[in-house]
């Protein structure tokens, strides 16, 4: 029997949205375990509940034997037929729901009259005794597009590929094995269960050239200039966590790859790639100043796996890899993060006032809360940890503030008020603000 992975903070966001009198719509990159947690970890939690197994309607709309369904209205008559106990709840898993087609309205004669899955589910939500739940798996469904869709109506529950934590405890073994292994081959559910180094670098490779690619592709009907979407997937995986923006990277294209690719369509294409949930960026923010600065920004890929695996696992910086995986970590743990800007006035050889930047890897805001975080390998001596804390010690605000480091230390804090703590006790600790 194959061990099952806990995805716990999902599984509390689903808890904490049952029956709401919404669509719940679990988005996020491909295999990073969007249909096992409805039909494995949800469904065994609701039995264990107390819901008869008769009340959970599962429908895998990817398998030919539930081919039939692929047709909006068909799928909303045989929901319906199911839901025989008016004075019960029943909970309804669609799994795959972009497999469901457009057609034409039947009853209208307008051509431009269609139906599609987002009126038969926006339909289902509306009987009082269906709780609805939606995954997809290919590029429409991982669109940010598909919450626009069911606007006020859908809540959106966002997974991610296993956070450290979760690839711990599935993974077992001492923690720094585990780190070695995370920042190497990432948190894609089924890299944990395949056990060679090979194994795990062709599923990686084989997940980015037949799926996410593909989908991007797909979607948006790209056939020339495949090859240049690609090369921009290995220049930003070469440069995660590096200042850029997309007149850089066309700059770079034209002098290093010797092509001519225009800022806008650059800027298009990784509108792509985050659109997928391929990668993420970080905006800089200007803290004394309270404003942002829209460019230059940082990408980084929502698993560091599926970046080494892009670049052949050549490319092996734990600086940046660390810098990725907190990024990660913090979006995880429901962050909106920054890249941090502090400026402040010094002089130069000759006396004369210049302004200057210092940067703080992350500026993580909740609510009205903040973190500020430095990600550093080391700080083994006085003047780098000095050189870490120095855009920290201008800030005056009262809000934490954190070096994460890579060695497993005792965490302790300075006279400044700045924490030190080593990554592995940062992302499995359940820390607060």
């Amino acid at each position: 029997m194959a061990k099952i992975i806990d995805r716990p903070r999902y599984l509390e966001k689903l808890i904490s949205k049952r029956e709401n009198g919404l669509v719940k719509i679990i988005t996020g990159n491909r295999r990073c375990g969007k249909s096992y947690l409805l039909f494995t970890i949800y469904h065994n939690y609701l039995v264990s509940h107390g819901v008869k197994e008769s009340r959970i309607i599962e429908l895998a709309l990817d398998e030919t034997a539930n081919a039939r369904y692929r047709n909006p209205v068909e799928l909303d008559t045989y929901i319906r037929s199911l839901l025989k106990n008016k004075s019960q709840m029943y909970y309804v898993f669609l799994d795959e729901i972009q497999k469901v087609e457009e057609i034409q309205n039947p009853y209208v004669p307008n051509p431009d009259s269609k139906i599609t899955f987002v009126d038969t589910v926006l339909g289902l939500m509306k009987l009082p005794n269906a709780d609805i739940y939606i995954t997809g798996s290919n590029s429409k469904m991982l669109s940010s597009d598909i919450v626009t869709e069911f606007r006020d109506r859908g809540d959106e529950i966002r997974m991610y590929p296993l956070s450290f934590s979760e690839f711990y405890n599935a993974f077992g073994r001492d923690k720094s094995k585990a780190w070695r292994e995370y920042y190497t081959y990432g948190g894609m559910p089924l890299v944990v269960t395949k056990k060679s180094p090979e194994e795990k670098s062709k599923y990686l490779k084989d997940l980015f050239t037949g799926t996410y690619i593909k989908d991007v592709l797909d979607r948006h009907k790209i056939i020339n200039e495949s090859s240049d979407l690609e090369e921009l997937l290995n220049v930003i995986s070469s440069s995660v966590g590096s200042l850029t923006n997309p007149l850089n990277l066309s700059n770079t294209f034209n002098s290093v790859k010797h092509k001519n690719i225009s800022a806008n369509t650059i800027s298009t294409y990784l509108d792509y790639f985050k659109d997928a949930f391929l990668i993420d960026s970080a905006v800089r923010y200007n803290i004394k100043g309270k404003k942002y600065i829209s460019t230059p920004l940082k990408y980084y890929f929502v698993d560091v796996g599926l970046r080494n695996a892009r670049l052949n696992f050549r490319q092996q910086e734990e600086n940046h890899i660390m810098e990725n995986i907190i990024f990660n970590e913090l979006k995880i743990r429901g962050f909106d993060v920054d890249v941090g800007v502090v400026e402040h006035n010094s002089k130069d050889t000759q006396g004369k006032s210049q302004r200057n930047y210092l940067e703080i890897d992350f500026v993580a805001n909740k609510g009205s809360s903040r973190l500020y975080i430095q990600s550093a390998l080391n700080i083994d001596d006085e003047s780098k940890r000095l050189q870490e804390t120095n855009s920290l010690t201008r800030i005056k605000d009262s809000f934490k503030k954190i070096i994460v480091v890579k060695d497993n230390i005792e965490p302790w804090q300075d006279e400044n008020g700045i924490q030190y703590i080593g990554v592995e006790q940062f992302l499995l600790e359940d820390w607060t603000l």
